[in-house]
This record gives structure tokens, C-alpha cells and sequence, in this order.
């Protein structure tokens, strides 16, 4: 299980989407700087709570030029359910194969039920890893409000 290190180009992951439509990772993040959060499915309050926070900075994260996009292994009903629940306008995932994510991206896997811990990623523009968030279990996570400071100090820096 490889991690990603900072620096390293985010590698090529392909994953239906809610409403149709295929994530090309990283290539539909290109650009912009990105965050590609990986979470556990519906049925987390941990998850719920994370991506109603990206929700919820929306705004300012695309004031700063972030694109946000998340998946998981959940089927495309429940993937739904929760795009609908928080109202969520940028693209989520559903239907990853966890144990080919797992190789490609090292997010570590719960095996009975299968499914992938929280993984999260802020990417250059150039799709490099600026940084990597393992965890595994349910808590530690990309923040929005954390992802936008640390996108604003880089860009302070140029």
C-alpha cells in the first residue's frame, strides 16, 4: 500500500458520478488547486459532517480557486441520498473499488463490510500532492476551513 508523498503527481483514478458522468482524477482538477476527499459511505456521521463543512465553504474555497470532489464505495442511490441531504454541488463519487483505490492511492480498507477509510488529498494545480490525509478509522480528516488557509498561504508565497 503506497502512500502518496508531497510532490508526487496524484495518480490517474476513474469513478462513476452521481448524475452521470465519469470522475477523472486528476485530470478534472487540473488548473485549480483540488481536493479529493475519500469517505467512508452515507452511513457516517463523521463523513456527513465533512462534506457538509466543504458544502458549506463552498464559497470561499472557490473564491481561492479550489475544486472539491469526493467518492466512495457506496452504491449510486446512497451516493445520492447524500449529495441530496447536504445539498452538495461538486461531484461525488460512488462505486470505487476499494481495493484497487487502496493500490493506487493507499487509503487504508475495512474488510468486513469493504469499504475505504478517510483519505484526503490537497492538489497543486499541477496535480501534485501538497498534502496527504491517512486515517484509520473514522476520525482525522481534511477540514474546509484548513484546506482554504493553507491554499491561501501557498498562494501568499508566490
Amino acid at each position: 500500500m503506497p502512500l502518496l508523498r508531497n510532490g508526487e503527481t496524484f495518480p490517474q483514478l476513474s469513478i462513476r458520478k452521481v448524475g452521470g458522468g465519469t470522475l477523472n482524477l486528476p485530470g478534472d482538477l487540473k488548473g485549480s488547486f483540488g481536493v479529493v476527499l475519500v469517505y467512508r459511505g452515507a452511513w457516517c456521521p463523521y463523513c456527513n459532517a465533512q462534506l457538509a463543512g466543504f458544502e458549506r465553504s463552498s464559497g470561499k474555497l472557490g473564491e481561492l480557486g479550489v475544486k472539491v470532489v469526493a467518492f466512495s464505495v457506496d452504491d449510486e442511490a446512497k451516493a445520492a441520498e447524500i449529495v441530496a441531504k447536504h445539498k452538495i454541488s461538486f461531484p461525488v463519487g460512488f462505486g470505487a473499488d476499494a481495493k484497487a483505490v487502496a493500490a493506487t492511492i493507499g487509503s487504508y480498507v475495512n474488510e468486513d463490510p469493504l469499504y475505504l477509510q478517510t483519505t484526503g488529498f490537497v492538489l497543486a494545480p499541477d496535480g501534485a500532492v501538497v498534502n496527504a490525509v491517512y486515517s484509520s478509522g473514522p476520525i482525522g480528516r481534511l477540514a474546509a476551513d484548513d484546506v482554504a488557509g493553507l491554499v491561501s498561504y501557498i498562494k501568499s508565497k508566490k
